[in-house]
């Protein structure tokens, strides 16, 4: 109504001032907004024909062009009718360089402690819509960062819809008190469900990262033990079965890894940083390698006479050390019970006590060895 009433020329004008008063650095933080914007409203509703309404307005648009300046446009925004509150989210364009293939760049913002101050289990679920949204902002990128923040936006106008009608001058007596722990639990389940989006989503992200970088530690170890076959050699040791082994047990691990995602079993805990998990998915390839190694040199030195190696055949040989390398890094946990009978006796073991267990990535069924955290 009132946005109709204000002339389509003001409108342009107070926006090129806003522009000109975000360029001077006269920046309007959210909850000042929201207070012009109610007394905007309130002119209107105090008298149909306010002497001040144009200079509130003007006050109000420019206002709001020096914020969208700075935050970007508001694509979805409550303002209450009786309390200087509101909540929006705004997107702010990427740089031209980017635009063509991400999105823009969304924020929530609230200012709604006039509105929530005698109502403390919505303030305490408008709180908790901050907290998701500053998660998200911080964890999530892309489509899925755009959907979690819709989520929130909705929860929080809903809630905040509802303190505004409860305190409103215009309900009838009757109907001011209102049904307060239905929709507070309604906007809760809301909000759990917009916290498991959330999670799935930053973990989901965090596992892309996770098997970038693992991938790529992957390759250079492959790299690494195809040079090495080639320019490297350790007296007595046959260089292809050595560094066959260095590469079979990184790809053991990648396979792992993969097979576990591809379950659903593989969880991160993704609100340490991206580097962290860079250097973990990292770190599994080397791992898987170091295993396939170790328990090579234990087979070749008679350490561990678990297995009876094929030495008439030199590609069998070969083989059979691949396959081994491979076992190693793909279940860490079978080589490690391997490798620590060295340390328990002989080295001889009950071969059927380390065939490893079926389903295999990092033990079977049993907690994953490696340094990823689950949540």
């Amino acid at each position: 109504m009132a946005e109709s009433a204000t002339p389509e020329v003001r409108r342009r004008s107070s926006r090129r001032s806003g522009s000109r008063a975000a360029r001077r650095g006269e920046l309007f933080p959210f909850p000042e907004l929201a207070h012009l914007h109610h007394r905007w409203r309130q002119a209107l509703e105090e008298d149909p024909n306010p002497p001040d309404l144009a200079q509130r307005a003007t006050a109000y648009h420019a206002a709001r062009a020096a914020f969208e300046d700075e935050h970007g446009q508001i694509v979805s925004e409550y303002w209450c009718w009786n309390v200087p509150s509101a909540v929006a989210l705004t997107e702010k364009p990427r740089r031209k360089v980017d635009s063509w293939f991400r999105k823009p760049f969304p924020a929530f913002h609230r200012a709604s402690d006039w509105a929530t101050k005698d109502h403390p289990d919505v303030a305490k679920q408008m709180h908790r819509c901050d907290e998701l949204a500053i998660k998200a902002s911080a964890l999530l990128s892309g489509v899925r960062r755009v959907i979690c923040l819709r989520l929130v936006m909705s929860s929080a106008a809903h809630l905040l819809s509802f303190v505004d009608e409860r305190d409103g001058p215009r309900k009838p007596a009757e109907n001011v008190v209102a049904d307060t722990e239905n929709v507070v639990a309604d906007e809760k389940r809301a909000l759990d469900k917009a916290q498991a989006y959330l999670r799935t989503a930053a973990n989901g992200q965090a596992q892309i990262v996770y098997f970038l970088s693992m991938a790529l530690a992957a390759v250079a170890i492959g790299a690494l033990a195809l040079l090495g076959s080639s320019w490297m050699s350790v007296p007595g040791v046959d260089k292809d079965d050595l560094w066959a082994s260095v590469a079979a047990g990184a790809f053991g691990a990648v396979v792992s890894v993969v097979q576990r995602i591809n379950s659903g079993q593989f969880a991160l805990t993704y609100d340490v940083g991206r580097p962290y998990v860079v250097f973990l998915g990292a770190l599994r390839p080397v791992l898987g390698a170091a295993f396939g190694l170790v328990l090579y040199l234990a087979v070749v030195s008679g350490l561990l006479d678990v297995f009876e190696v094929p030495t008439d055949d030199q590609t069998k040989e070969l083989f059979f050390f691949i396959v081994i390398a491979f076992l190693a890094g793909f279940n860490e946990r079978w080589a490690q019970d391997t490798l620590t009978s060295l340390g328990q006796g002989s080295g001889r073991t009950d071969p059927a006590a380390q065939t490893p267990p079926p389903g295999g990535g990092g033990g079977g069924g049993s907690p994953p060895s490696t340094p990823e955290a689950t949540e």
